[in-house]
């Protein structure tokens, strides 16, 4: 099975399940009885719950949840990191739940790349290296490799580190580097998964303009798991709030700010909105 006709969306999930659980593949998702008993169990966990959402290209699309929502969960299904128990994912017309072992190489290899948390760089290979894996991989010669990597290191601000190690960079550089080795390789869909959330606040204040920056440039379409509201608002062009494996709320960051659909969304965003209110109530003193 290879890619099929361009689709509408970059990211299309219908009726997407994770369970946990040793008999996931006999699970049968339309028995609301034996669903509600997964709920109850205290051998398994149901991670992600009947989600269904599409993502626009070149769209920056935000999932945000406290930990242990299922946000993490959730993305790393997208590339079948962790193999879904039941629905369908397809990603620029990759039928991705359907493919064999070495169709998942090659669509992992050029659809799609992840940037992690915790960097996930080859602490045996030097920056230039590092950035340079993906197209190794895809049998690039040597010298075009590089030109190309160097142009990356450039462009993430790390121009003069290209021969360092990653034990011998800070977190943000790694963080940089990790980058960089994403976007290498052109991919239609970046996938991060809270990439900023081990960094200091300016250090990460400064990775996120540099993806505003980069996202202005190359126009990827962008999948950005975060637990943190200010990054979420900021980077998203739509945001998914997360709870308990479900999507409570799909929308603008703005819309999901002014308009909360739920208690538990109106918690979440009640500090930001507070923030905002004392800042036009200081405005409006302040002009008067």
């Amino acid at each position: 099975m290879s890619k099929t006709a361009e689709p509408k969306n970059a990211i299309e999930v219908t009726n997407l399940w994770k369970v946990f659980t040793s008999d996931a593949r006999q699970i049968d998702f339309e028995d609301k009885q034996k669903l509600q008993e997964l709920e109850d169990s205290d051998e398994d966990t149901v991670a992600v719950r009947d989600i269904s959402f599409s993502v626009q290209k070149e769209e920056v699309f935000v999932v945000m949840g406290l930990s242990g929502s299922g946000k993490s969960t959730l993305i790393r299904c997208l590339l079948r990191l962790a193999e879904p128990s039941s629905g369908k994912i397809n990603i620029n017309g990759w039928d991705v739940c359907n493919l064999d072992a070495e169709q998942l190489t090659e669509f992992r290899r050029k659809e799609a790349a992840m940037v992690f948390q915790h960097y996930g760089l080859l602490p045996h290979r030097n920056v230039l290296d590092n950035v340079a894996f993906g197209l190794k991989l895809q049998g690039i010669e040597k010298k075009e490799r590089y030109e190309r990597a160097m142009h990356w290191i450039e462009r993430v601000g790390l121009t003069g580190f290209e021969h360092y190690y990653p034990a011998h960079l800070s977190g943000g550089m790694q963080q940089r580097v990790g980058i960089a080795r994403a976007l290498i390789c052109n991919p239609p869909v970046l996938l991060m998964d809270e990439p900023f959330s081990g960094l200091d606040p300016l250090i990460r204040r400064e990775m996120q303009d540099e993806l505003v920056e980069i996202q202005d440039r190359v126009k990827t379409t962008i999948f950005f798991v975060t637990h943190d509201l200010d990054e979420g608002m900021r980077l998203g062009n739509r945001m998914a709030v997360m709870r308990k494996g479900r999507f409570v709320q799909v929308d603008t960051p703005d819309e999901i700010l002014a308009d909360p659909a739920d208690e538990y969304v109106a918690r979440f965003v009640q500090d930001k909105r507070t923030q905002i209110e004392k800042a036009n109530k200081k405005k409006t003193t302040t002009s008067a």
